[in-house]
């Protein structure tokens, strides 16, 4: 990449995701109103494309292999209120408004557990439901 396609990439105005090497971006969901923490997931081009287009977020499940829609079958949709790409366009930040929990556990969000200083065993996090 010469120096002005990344003075582009990272200053420009032209959406230039950069994918890494099985073709994804990291996404971090967030709660629009609260900031808390709600998920991380993938997106391929496709599942970026879909997200913006319907304003729900779609990820690639590397487990599946195939693009998923969150909530489609609990409901639990993420809808997008703004999409944000970091300088360097690798990593996604998605502000969203959930239409209930944002983990398949149930759970307000996915991060739920805090690992304790001896590294081995993990607490619980009381999050309103």
């Amino acid at each position: 990449m010469t120096q002005a396609e990344n003075h582009d990439r990272e200053q420009g105005s032209r959406l230039d995701p950069r994918y890494d090497a099985a073709g994804l971006i990291t996404a971090v969901v967030t709660h629009h109103e609260t900031g808390e923490l709600l998920m991380l997931a993938h997106m391929n081009a496709e599942a970026l494309a879909a997200t913006l287009e319907s304003g729900e977020a779609t990820f690639y499940s590397r487990s599946r292999g195939r693009l998923w829609k969150k909530g489609e079958t609990s409901g639990h949709v993420m809808r997008l209120i703004e999409a944000r790409i970091d300088c360097d366009q690798d990593a996604l930040w998605l502000r969203c408004d959930p239409v209930g929990p944002a983990c398949h556990t149930g759970e307000s969000t996915c991060f739920y557990r805090a690992v304790e200083p001896d590294g081995r065993s993990l607490r619980r996090i009381a999050h309103p439901k």
